[in-house]
């Protein structure tokens, strides 16, 4: 949908003009945040193309675009931004800045000037830390205490561009990606409004990062969901919390995949169980992990199979002494 674009005079009177570039959920409170602003005006959301989601694989919008719409924004959803037609919308539309939150496509160099304020992406991390595509999970993987968003200008490297504003936030010790999602996303919408404040008044000092302390958050694999039941306990814990729902924490028995739901056992019941092995005891569902610990499972999902509690999953099995998850 593109009604094209009104004439804009820059005058500090106007409203800021912007764009909002993005896709997933994580996006939305800060569009709908933007949106309420009086002295934002955004006159175009860019977007994924509609794409088939969901078990059925029906063809749907993205979240984004489902509150533009509502909003009823003018909406471009380009196949690729590289597109000499999605560099003539941008130059058409002459934005003050481009906000781009999660969007899921590399903006080319030759795109970066065209706003005069740039574009302004929120990252959920406290970088230079987890740079990359999935920051949230692998801060929760990796135990951190701590993480936050992070606004900052899009240069052309992988989240390397000067920081303009950060708000940290703490990370429960059960808290799972989507939960912390949705935090993270709430504190996103008024750090992105006062950063283009800050930018338009020029009392906002972009800083940049230091790559010394940086570190990578890369997409996830399948593969990262595989539980190595040689590690601690806590970490395969932590490994369950961050890749819920995807990829999951899985493990083989019985030549079956089983995605598993599960949380430590206090270091008082240590035993000498080995990695990996299972005991069914006083109706829990026990997995030996590395350094003595143990992970009681809670949920149990044989490949093919409807989810089931642990008893279930066990009474099911009729599990025998000296049986692995694998």
């Amino acid at each position: 949908m593109d009604e094209g674009f009104s004439t804009y005079n820059p005058t500090r009177t106007n409203p800021l003009r912007l764009l909002f570039c993005g896709t997933p959920q994580f996006a939305v409170p800060t569009l709908r945040h933007l949106l309420a602003q009086p002295d934002f005006e955004i006159a175009a959301v860019i977007t994924q193309p509609d794409r088939p989601r969901g078990r059925g694989h029906e063809v749907s919008c993205s979240p984004v675009k489902q509150t533009a719409l509502t909003a009823k924004t003018n909406v471009f959803q380009p196949e690729k931004i590289r597109t000499p037609e999605s560099e003539k919308f941008l130059r058409d539309a002459n934005p003050d800045a481009v906000v781009i939150i999660a969007y899921g496509q590399i903006i080319p160099a030759r795109l970066l000037n065209i706003p005069r304020l740039g574009w302004i992406n929120s990252h959920a991390s406290l970088l230079p830390k987890y740079r990359g595509a999935a920051p949230i999970q692998w801060a929760i993987a990796n135990g951190e205490s701590k993480t936050g968003v992070t606004t900052m200008l899009i240069d052309a490297g992988m989240d390397t561009g000067e920081i303009l504003l950060q708000r940290e936030a703490p990370i429960a010790s059960h808290e799972t990606t989507p939960e912390l999602a949705t935090r993270l996303a709430e504190i996103s919408a008024p750090l992105m409004a006062e950063t283009l404040r800050g930018l338009r008044d020029g009392t906002l000092q972009p800083n940049p990062q230091s790559s010394s302390e940086s570190s990578l958050a890369p997409l996830l694999k399948k593969e990262d969901g595989h539980i190595n039941w040689s590690l601690p306990v806590q970490t395969i814990f932590n490994r369950m919390r961050a890749f819920t729902p995807w990829p999951g924490a899985y493990a083989k028995f019985r030549a079956s995949i089983c995605q598993l739901q599960g949380q430590p056992v206090s270091r008082d019941r240590a035993s000498n169980v080995a990695p990996g092995e299972i005991r069914f005891e006083r109706s829990e569902l026990l997995v030996g992990c590395g350094g003595e610990t143990l992970l009681e499972v809670s949920r149990v999902k044989v490949e093919g199979r409807n989810d089931v509690s642990a008893l279930e999953f066990a009474n099911g099995a009729r599990l025998q002494l000296g049986e692995h998850f694998t």
